[in-house]
Parts: structure tokens; sequence; C-alpha cells
């Protein structure tokens, strides 16, 4: 993919971004190091997605809103793999959202302003609530939701709310296009 203006694809560590052709990369974006961008995935205006000390993966149709930060983890001791962030396919993830060193498995959902910190999984058809603070090591169960600082296991999810979270990966696959059309002029 070719960059287009007012947007930074940096290669660092001997490591180059690779975005696919279909993906919708917003103007202000930077795109550093190890990571790799599916096919139909958006990641809107100013977004940061930094893979210097581990890598970052983000499966097809997933968006990422305005503003979000998306970083990984280095190894230590602990921890000698690291943390590298996994994102899977049809996740939405809100604006300004911080996600680090986290593994969302395909549909999951981090909400506006949330917090996915190291270590930390969300599973398929898992939300995490606007605001919230999913802290590392704990896991959102498959169509749980939850919410607050540290999160918390608040409800099951029903039928109607995990259709609505696919309707949001639509809507961002055909606004992404619209969007690419729009800044080609």
């Amino acid at each position: 993919m070719t960059a287009p203006d007012g947007v930074s694809i940096i290669p660092f560590g001997g490591k180059t971004p690779k975005i696919h052709d279909s993906a919708f990369i917003a103007p202000g974006c930077r795109i550093i190091g190890d990571v790799e961008i599916g096919p139909d995935v958006s990641v809107w205006y100013n977004c940061v997605i930094r893979a210097d000390v581990n890598r970052i993966r983000i499966g097809a149709r997933t968006n990422i809103q305005d503003g979000s930060v998306v970083h990984c983890d280095s190894p230590d001791e602990a921890n000698p793999a690291g943390w590298p962030t996994i994102i899977g396919e049809d996740v939405l993830i809100g604006h300004m959202a911080m996600v680090h060193g986290c593994d969302l498995k395909d549909r999951a959902f981090v909400g506006l302003g949330a917090i996915v910190m190291s270590g930390a999984v969300i599973e398929s058809d898992g939300m995490l609530a606007a605001g919230a603070m999913l802290t590392g090591g704990k896991t959102i169960g498959a169509r749980q939701l939850w919410a607050g600082r540290p999160a918390k296991f608040m409800r099951d999810l029903g039928d109607a709310q995990i259709a609505d979270m696919q309707e949001g990966v639509a809507h961002y696959v055909k606004n992404g296009k619209a969007h690419t059309a729009a800044i080609a002029g």
C-alpha cells in the first residue's frame, strides 16, 4: 500500500508495516514497525499503531476509530515472549481507546475511551464498555459485557446486541470506502 498524504508508515527494527490494499488508513495516522493490517480494515484519523517492541496484527474488517493508540509490550524475565497485540477479524475499537499488548478475538468490542492492558483477552462477541479499563491478565468471556475501572462482569449480551455490533462492522467497512473516495478527490 502507498501511504496517503498525511499518513506516516515507518519501518522500525528491520520491520516495515504491511497494509492490505483495501484497508482505509486516514490522514494523521502513524503506523510503525512490525504491523500487519488485513483487508477492509479502517484505521481512522490520528490513530497511532506502534509495533516497536513486539508485533501487532489486525484482522479483516476491523476498525480502529479516531485517536486510538495500539501498542505492544516488550519481553522480560517474567514473560520472555512479551505481549504482542493480536486483533482478530470484525473487531470494533471505539474512539480514543488504548489497546496494549492484548488479544482481541474475532468480533470483540472495545468502547470509546476504554483501556485494554497487557495480557488481557476479550473473547469473541465480548464487550468492554466505554471508559472501562480491563487490567492485565483478565479475560472477558464470549458474549459478556464488562464495565468500570477496573472492569468487572456486568451481564451477558443478547442476540440483538451481538447483531448491532456486526452492523457496526459493516458500517465501518462501507464508511472507510467512502472516506477513501473522498480523500482521493
